[in-house]
This record gives structure tokens, C-alpha cells and sequence, in this order.
């Protein structure tokens, strides 16, 4: 596939989700009381289906509101998703270079990743209070597993010929990490941080719901609230497609990271046909 078909494909599609949710606001009001031979179009109201216009000015009348909230959710995320990376592949290191540590831990970070959010949350706010460093660390719990699991999963998926062949060189265990392990790693630990980083703004915004942020203008999880009980849906809209807009963030970058360290090797990168 060309260059140009990957920008011209989700502009085309982008293009039909919004002619089919114009379609639905239209369509959909002929269930309505006010519909009739007289008056055939009649939209929904926006409290039901707000259209793309009214959530463009509902983001223009509360974009200063929402770029603070933004700003805050982003700092948490982040936080949480750097911890969750560095501390995830530490313990993958550990868990991929012993079946007794593996054995032991493994099935407890599979429980832990189990725990519902819900509960955690009243515990973390009695632990440490309301603010950035609670949400972070519900971004962490939720992104952390993800890179645990593929990472692991790399440092044990080397080929048996490849291993034998630094045994024959009696290759210490340190060097068969470093130069083997780590690297086979490498692209299934950046599958792991692509999952993570579109889960990074889904846990501050639970985070935010859930434990509220010690800001002034507080996270987007907090403006959630905020305009569900002022009933401003447009401006709920408005404040989903900005947390959206911060994911793509998170994920752009971990897959410019992605190209950047397996470009020269993988054929993940390397090849042009998918």
C-alpha cells in the first residue's frame, strides 16, 4: 500500500462515520412526536444526538475548560504509563529468566490485574488521597499487566536453534539475555506499550471518576461529571473526542518508538505490503 492511500483511506472513512451520524440524527427523528407529513426532517435534540456542529461549538465555547482538564488527565496518564513500562519489563526481565519466579508470580499478577477498579479506588483515596499521584497509579495498575504478559511472552518465544547455538559458545546467562531474549523481546514489548498506551487514558479518566483530581479545573474524567449532571451532552461529546485525541497521542508516539527501535531489523517494519 502507498503512502498516499494511508492518509486518503481514514479521511474517506472518517468522511462516511460523519455522513452516517448526520444520517442517524435526521433519521432517528422521525420517531419523534413533532415529525409529521408537513415538517419530514426533524433532528434529534441534542440532548439525545447532539450533531458534529454542536459538539465543534460546545468544544469552542469550553475549550479553555477542557484544555486544563486535558493537561491534568495527560500529566496522570503519563505518569502511570512511564511507571507502568519501566516497572512491567523489569519484572518481565525477571519472570522470562526463572521458571521458579515465573511459577510464583505469574498467576498473582494475573489476580491483581482482576481486582475491579472500583473497589481499588476508595482504598487508594483512604492510602494517599484525591490528586494526580491516586489517578496514576489506577493508569498504572490497568497498563501494567498488558506489557508484563507480552514481554514475557517475547523473552520465552526464542527459537530452540538459536538458543542452542549460544550454548555452544557457552554463553553466560547474562549475555543470552542481552543478546538474545531482550532483542526477540523487543517487538512484542512495543505490542504491549500499543495496548497500554490506548488503556493510559482510560485509567485516568476512570481515576479521575472515581477518586476526583486536587485541581482547580480538575481531569476530563471530572469534567464528565460535571457536565452529565448540567445536562450539556454536547459538551460531553466534546470532552470524549478530546480524551480520544489524547490517545491517539499515546499510541502515536509509541509507535513512532516502535519504528524507530525495530526499523532496521524487524519485518513488522521492514516490510511494505502490510
Amino acid at each position: 500500500m502507498n503512502s498516499r492511500a494511508k492518509w486518503i483511506l481514514p479521511i474517506v472513512t472518517g468522511v462516511v462515520l460523519l455522513g452516517l451520524w448526520m444520517l442517524a440524527k435526521y433519521t432517528l427523528g422521525y420517531l419523534l412526536p413533532a415529525h409529521s407529513a408537513d415538517n419530514p426532517l426533524v433532528p434529534l435534540p441534542a440532548y439525545l444526538l447532539p450533531g458534529p456542529l454542536e459538539v465543534v461549538q460546545a468544544f469552542m465555547e469550553e475549550r479553555v475548560i477542557l484544555a486544563g482538564a486535558a493537561w491534568d488527565t495527560l500529566r496522570a496518564a503519563a505518569a502511570g504509563f512511564i511507571a507502568a513500562a519501566g516497572f512491567g519489563f523489569a519484572i518481565a526481565l525477571l519472570l522470562g529468566n526463572s521458571l521458579q519466579l515465573r511459577t510464583a508470580f505469574y498467576p498473582w499478577i494475573v489476580f491483581f490485574q482482576m481486582v475491579p477498579v472500583i473497589v481499588v479506588a476508595p482504598i487508594i483515596v483512604i492510602w494517599i488521597g484525591s490528586g494526580i499521584t491516586s489517578v496514576a497509579l489506577i493508569t498504572f495498575m490497568i497498563s501494567f499487566f498488558p506489557v508484563v504478559a507480552n514481554t514475557t511472552q517475547g523473552l520465552l518465544s526464542v527459537e530452540a536453534n538459536r538458543l542452542d547455538l549460544f550454548r555452544l559458545y557457552n554463553a553466560r546467562w547474562w549475555q543470552t539475555l542481552l543478546l538474545l531474549r531482550v532483542p526477540n523481546a523487543l517487538p512484542y514489548f512495543f505490542t504491549g506499550l500499543q495496548i497500554a498506551s490506548s488503556l493510559a487514558v482510560i485509567g485516568a479518566l476512570t481515576g479521575e471518576i472515581f477518586i476526583g483530581s486536587a485541581s482547580s479545573t480538575g481531569g476530563l474524567g471530572f469534567r464528565i461529571i460535571v457536565y452529565k449532571s448540567q445536562f450539556k451532552i454536547p459538551a460531553l461529546f466534546a470532552t470524549a473526542f478530546t480524551a480520544c485525541l489524547l490517545g491517539f497521542a499515546f499510541v502515536g508516539i509509541v509507535a513512532w518508538l516502535r519504528w524507530l527501535a525495530l526499523r532496521h531489523w524487524h519485518e513488522s517494519i521492514r516490510r511494505k505490503d502490510v
